[in-house]
C-alpha cells in the first residue's frame, strides 16, 4: 500500500515539473496558427493543430515524452513553413540557350548575348539597347590587342543569386595569351544590370580590358549623351564638334565615374563601381554619333581584382535624374560626406563658407628650360611682389568692402611658385623671408581673412634638394614621365607613397617659424588621375595612391586646416573642403573658347552640398567659362564662391558680395534641379533644397534670385 502511495506522489510531482514547459509549447502551437497556407491546405492545417492540442492536454511525465511532443510540434511547424502562402523566394526569371545565343529574362529587363559576336542587347519592354559586338580591341597585352572572340574555350551558364538572375561566361584558351582566362558575369536586378569581370593570368603585361562595348545610338537631336566631362556636358547625336577622350576616371575626362545616354526619354546610365583603375573612351565625330565604352586599366600589369559596372535603365530619364541616381549611389556607398558633416570635423570651414576667394602670388621665377619661359621679354621671367606689399593690398581690399575672405598665396617658397618641390622651404628671402611671411599671416588674421598656402607634392623637380630617382613614379618598363613646363623647369612625378611625410615636415616648418597657416591647397591631386608605380622597392597601385593622397589632407585637417586642391576628381570629394576650379570644358582647348557640347552642372547636382567651388567673375568667357558667358552668372547659378582680385572696383566688390551672400545662404544646400527655360538654352534656372531659385539669362546678363523658406 505504501509503495502505491509513493508511486502516485512521484507521478504527480513529475506532472507538476513539466507543467510550465508544456505551457511554453502550448504558446508555440498557438502561434503556429498565424502561419497562412493556401486555401486548399487549410483543413489539413486545422487538423494538425487540433491533434497537437490533444497531445498537449495529455501532457508529459518523462523527458522522453516531452521531447517527442516537441518534435511533433516541430514537424508541424516545418510542414507549415514548407507550405506557407507567403514564404521566401528567389527572384523570378529564366535562362535560355538557343542556336543564336543566350537569353536571360528578369523582372524588368531581358538580356541577350549573341553567340556569333558576343554582342549584348537589353530590352526594357519599351526600348531595346543594342551594344556593339566584340572586336580586336577587347584585350590589350602590351602589344597587338585581340578579341574575346578568339577564345577557343567558351562556357556560358546561368548565374543566379537571391536578388538577381543572370549568366556567367568563361572565356579561355586564347592563342594570343596562353594561360589567360576571364569570367564575364551579368546580373539583372530589377531595372539594373551589374556587369562583373574577373581574370586569371600568368603574366604581368596586361594593359587593359575594354568591355562591355559601347551602347549604339544614332546621330539625331533625340540621341543625347550625358557626360561628366569636367563640370558636365550634354552631347546631342548630331552635334557639330569633334569630341573624343580616353582616360581614367578621376580626371577632367570624367570628374565622376559615370555617364549616360538618352534616346527619346529612354535612358541607360553606366556607373563604374570599381573606378580607381576604371575609365572610359568616348568618341563623337563632328555630326555624330556618340560612342562611350568603359575601360578597365590593369593594376601593375594585371586585372588584379574584380571590376564592376552598373547599368541603370530608365524609361523616363533626364540628365537630372541620372545625376540624382548617382548621388544616391555615392550616399549608399558611404563616399558622400556633406559639408554639414565636414563642418563638425573642421570648425575652420565656417570661416570660408560664403566668403570670396583671393588668389595672389609673391614670386614666379621661370628657368630657361621651362617651356613657359618668356624669350621675348626676358625680364618677365622674374615677377616679384613682397609679402608686405601683398598684405597692403589685402588691407585695401578690406577697406573697399570685402569684409571676409579666403586668401590663397602662391610663390612663398625659396625660389617661388612651382619650383624645388617637395623641398620649397625656407620662405623666400626676396619676398620677405620668414619674418615677412609671419607678418603677412598676421595681417590676414587681423583682417578676419583665412590664410592658406599653395603647396605641391606631385611635381618632383630635378632642382629639389632631395631628388632621387627611387622616389619617382616608375612605369612597368622602368621609365618615368618627364616634362619641363612650369617655372622650376625639368621634373618628373613624386610617388604619392612619400608625399605624406613631406607634407608633415614642411608644415611643421611653418609652425616652427611662427607662421599661422590655416589652410593648404595641395596642387593637382584632385585633377590628375590616380597613378601607379612599379618602383621595385616601393611599388604603388592606383588605389594606394588615392589612400596616400588622402592621407596628406587628413594630417592637415588634424591640425585644424581648411584643405583644398585644384579640381573635383571624385575620389577626393569626401576629403576636401574646397577646390579652386570645377568649371566647364571649352572648345577647342581649356584655356578658353566655345562651350564643349552643352554645359550642364552635373557635378553640382551631385555634390553641391559636399564641396565648396569658386567661380571666375568675368563678363565674357575665360578659363573654364565658355565664350559669351559671364562667369559671375555661372557663380550665381551654382551658388558658388566668387573670386575677387586685389584692387577690385566698387562694382566688382558689390557683385562679389552679392554672390557671397547667396553662397552663405545656399552654399551648403543640395542643388535639387537645373533646367533650360527656352530652346536657346541661354536662359537657365537652378533650384536648391530650401526652395531658393536662381534664374539667369546669359544673353541679356539679367538674373533673379527668389529665396525659399
Amino acid at each position: 500500500m505504501m509503495y502505491a502511495v509513493l508511486a502516485l506522489a512521484t507521478h504527480l510531482a513529475a506532472g507538476d515539473e513539466f507543467a510550465p514547459r508544456i505551457e511554453t509549447l502550448r504558446f508555440h502551437v498557438e502561434r503556429l496558427g498565424a502561419i497562412t497556407v493556401p486555401e486548399a491546405l487549410e483543413a489539413e492545417k486545422t487538423a494538425k493543430l487540433a491533434e497537437l492540442g490533444t497531445r498537449l492536454d495529455a501532457g508529459a511525465e518523462t523527458e522522453e515524452q516531452f521531447n517527442e511532443l516537441y518534435r511533433a510540434i516541430d514537424a508541424v511547424r516545418t510542414w507549415l513553413w514548407e507550405n506557407a502562402a507567403d514564404k521566401p523566394t528567389r527572384v523570378e526569371g529564366r535562362f535560355e540557350e538557343t542556336d543564336t545565343g543566350w537569353t536571360v529574362t528578369g523582372t524588368a529587363l531581358t538580356l541577350h548575348l549573341a553567340k556569333q559576336d558576343l554582342a549584348m542587347s537589353v530590352d526594357t519592354g519599351t526600348h531595346t539597347w543594342q551594344f556593339a559586338p566584340c572586336d580586336n580591341t577587347d584585350v590589350d597585352f602590351d602589344g597587338p590587342a585581340f578579341s574575346f572572340l578568339s577564345a577557343r574555350s567558351r562556357t556560358v551558364v546561368p548565374f543566379n543569386t537571391g536578388y538577381s538572375i543572370g549568366l556567367n561566361a568563361t572565356l579561355g584558351d586564347f592563342p594570343e595569351a596562353p594561360g589567360f582566362e576571364i569570367d564575364l558575369c551579368a546580373n539583372l536586378i530589377g531595372n539594373e544590370m551589374v556587369i562583373e569581370l574577373a581574370a586569371r593570368q600568368p603574366e604581368t603585361n596586361l594593359c587593359g580590358i575594354y568591355w562591355p562595348k559601347a551602347v549604339e545610338t544614332g546621330n539625331t537631336e533625340r540621341d543625347l549623351a550625358v557626360i561628366p566631362y569636367m563640370q558636365g556636358m550634354l552631347l546631342p547625336g548630331n552635334w557639330g564638334q569633334d569630341i573624343h577622350h580616353k582616360d581614367l576616371s578621376n580626371s577632367r575626362s570624367l570628374y565622376m565615374p559615370w555617364w549616360g545616354q538618352i534616346v527619346d526619354g529612354h535612358g541607360v546610365q553606366v556607373i563604374l563601381e570599381t573606378s580607381d583603375d576604371g575609365g572610359a573612351a568616348y568618341h563623337h565625330p563632328a555630326g555624330g554619333p556618340t560612342r562611350i565604352a568603359p575601360m578597365w586599366y590593369a593594376s601593375l600589369g594585371k586585372l588584379g581584382y574584380q571590376r564592376i559596372a552598373r547599368y541603370v535603365f530608365e524609361d523616363d530619364a533626364s540628365y537630372v535624374t541620372m545625376a540624382k541616381r548617382y548621388r544616391r549611389y555615392v550616399q549608399e556607398d558611404g563616399r558622400f560626406v556633406s559639408l554639414a558633416e565636414k563642418r563638425v570635423a573642421s570648425p575652420a570651414l565656417d570661416e570660408i563658407i560664403g566668403r570670396p576667394v583671393v588668389h595672389i602670388g609673391a614670386l614666379y621665377h621661370f628657368v630657361e628650360e621651362a617651356s613657359l619661359f618668356n624669350r621675348g621679354q626676358i625680364e618677365r621671367n622674374h615677377q616679384l611682389i613682397t609679402f608686405d606689399k601683398l598684405a597692403e593690398g589685402l588691407r585695401n581690399l578690406k577697406a573697399a568692402g570685402i569684409g571676409d575672405a579666403y586668401v590663397h598665396l602662391d610663390g612663398w617658397g625659396f625660389r617661388g611658385y612651382d619650383s624645388l618641390h617637395p623641398d620649397p622651404l625656407p620662405a623666400g628671402e626676396e619676398q620677405g623671408g620668414w619674418d615677412g611671411l609671419r607678418r603677412f599671416a598676421d595681417t590676414c588674421h587681423e583682417l578676419g581673412y583665412l590664410f592658406a598656402v599653395h603647396d605641391q607634392y606631385r611635381d618632383f623637380y630635378f632642382n629639389a634638394v632631395s631628388f632621387d630617382d627611387r622616389l619617382a613614379v616608375t612605369r612597368l618598363d622602368g621609365g618615368r614621365e618627364e616634362h619641363s613646363i612650369w617655372p622650376g623647369g625639368p621634373q618628373t612625378m613624386l610617388s604619392a607613397r612619400f608625399a605624406p611625410e613631406y607634407v608633415r615636415r614642411n608644415h611643421d616648418l611653418f609652425a616652427a617659424n611662427g607662421v599661422r597657416v590655416q589652410g593648404a591647397y595641395l596642387d593637382v591631386f584632385s585633377v590628375v588621375p590616380l597613378e601607379e608605380s612599379a618602383q621595385a622597392a616601393h611599388p604603388m597601385t592606383r588605389s594606394e595612391c588615392g589612400r596616400h593622397r588622402r592621407a596628406c589632407f587628413d594630417l592637415l585637417k588634424a591640425r585644424g586646416y581648411v584643405v583644398s586642391s585644384e579640381e573635383p576628381a571624385e575620389y577626393l570629394v569626401r576629403t576636401l573642403h574646397l577646390v579652386h576650379h570645377g568649371p566647364y570644358a571649352t572648345f577647342p582647348g581649356l584655356g578658353g573658347g566655345d562651350a564643349t557640347g552643352i554645359p550642364v552642372p552635373l557635378f553640382t547636382l551631385v555634390y553641391h552640398d559636399s564641396l565648396l567651388l569658386p567661380w571666375e567673375m568675368g563678363d565674357d568667357g575665360g578659363w573654364g567659362i565658355p565664350r559669351g558667358d559671364a562667369g559671375w552668372l555661372h557663380c550665381l547659378l551654382n551658388a558658388g564662391l566668387p573670386y575677387v582680385g586685389l584692387g577690385a572696383s566698387g562694382q566688382a566688390v558689390e557683385r562679389v558680395n552679392e554672390a557671397a551672400a547667396l553662397a552663405a545662404r545656399c552654399g551648403t544646400l543640395e542643388m535639387t534641379n537645373h533646367e533650360f527655360l527656352d530652346g536657346s538654352r541661354r536662359k537657365q534656372r537652378s533650384t536648391f533644397s530650401d526652395g531658393t531659385q536662381v534664374t539667369v539669362d546669359f544673353d541679356t546678363k539679367e538674373y533673379t534670385i527668389q529665396h525659399g523658406q
